[in-house]
């Protein structure tokens, strides 16, 4: 008998007016990307998930590949940036100034893949050096085409062993561009990035979230923002609504628990750090962890080392509304070290 899910995990979640009230008034909506120490902490919090854990392997090269992240990103610099007319029309229009899925994609993103790979390649597993050499000397269209697959979830013809890197590439990227987009309309005056239509979606770039994650802000704990896939813009949402539908009648917290005579599956995190909110409206869950319960969790990271929880939630039907690039479903080729069977499951 395996570990598996309890039906529901009571939670206290406060009214929008509780949450308003405590605050103080406006909760911050936006908290833009740390660049300085985003992929820094992402690759240590990897390496602590991967002491003790079935996915050991795949969490190190993970690790691995956040720290050349890390060291590449400073170099993305000095890139095509939307106008002020431009900021101005998609605020018009309620959508995202930097569309993942339509903005003009420069060059600088290829070198910005070669480096990655480089700085991959001399600790790399010896399985994946072959793919790894290859993104060396892929075509540009190639790339461009593996790009649009990630951006616009289309994995028809998504390159598995390589998805990862250009994925990696991409989120150096885009922060770099909102970075950038940010320091040049807010040294203007004018605020780059505010609130769109779509609340599901990143409202810099378009994305969906990979998780969202509580976090103490102006002194209140427990304030909830989405964490961006691509660019990783955090936005406020209150937790009584479903990132997915914005439904709040039907609203669940999964989390993993022991069976009799059998361990918690592991995840890395605390003990109640990591769940999984559900929604019987629309049949869509994203998973959340609570800084209040382990202060060092990581949305990325985090949702890497709890697959687990996907698999046991996707088992009741649920569809996962975020995604994390890191970790793309599918056939994969050989060479980047897949995560391993989940052991945990029925």
């Amino acid at each position: 008998m395996a570990a598996g899910l309890p039906a529901q995990a009571t939670i206290k979640v406060m009214s929008p007016e509780e949450i308003a009230a405590r605050a103080g008034g406006e909760v911050q909506h936006l908290r833009l990307p740390e660049g300085a120490t985003l992929f820094a902490e992402r690759a240590l919090r990897l390496r602590q998930l991967a002491a003790s854990h079935a996915m050991r392997d795949y969490l190190i090269f993970m690790a691995d590949l956040a720290q050349a992240q890390h060291l590449v990103l400073p170099t993305v610099s000095t890139l095509p940036l939307p106008t002020g007319a431009q900021i101005a029309g998609a605020r018009a229009l309620g959508r995202p100034p930097l569309p993942a899925a339509d903005w003009p994609r420069d060059p600088a993103w290829h070198a910005a893949l070669r480096s990655i790979v480089t700085e991959l390649l001399p600790r790399a597993p010896e399985g994946a050096r072959p793919a790894l050499q290859a993104l060396l000397t892929a075509e540009p269209d190639w790339l461009e085409r593996q790009a649009d697959c990630l951006l616009t979830g289309v994995t028809l013809s998504l390159d598995m062993a390589a998805a990862p890197l250009v994925a990696a590439a991409l989120q150096c990227y885009w922060v770099a561009l909102v970075q950038q987009t940010q320091a040049r309309h807010g040294a203007e005056g004018m605020p780059a990035f505010l609130r769109i239509e779509d609340e599901t979606v990143c409202p810099c770039c378009g994305s969906r979230p990979t998780a969202s994650i509580t976090r103490e802000v102006g002194g209140v704990a427990g304030q909830r923002y989405l964490h961006c896939s691509l660019c990783a813009t955090e936005w406020h949402m209150v937790r009584i609504q479903c990132p997915h539908c914005l439904s709040g009648r039907s609203l669940a917290y999964q989390q993993l628990q022991a069976s009799e005579g059998h361990e918690l599956p592991g995840t890395g995190a605390s003990i109640g750090a990591v769940q999984a909110e559900t929604c019987d409206d629309c049949g869509h869950y994203l998973k959340i962890f609570h800084t209040d319960r382990d202060p060092f969790v990581e949305p990325a990271a985090d949702d890497l080392a709890s697959v687990t929880l996907d698999l046991l939630v996707s088992d009741t039907g649920m569809r996962r509304h975020g995604v994390n690039l890191m970790l793309l479903f599918g056939e994969p080729d050989e060479g980047i070290p897949p995560p391993p069977p989940d052991d945990g499951r029925p």
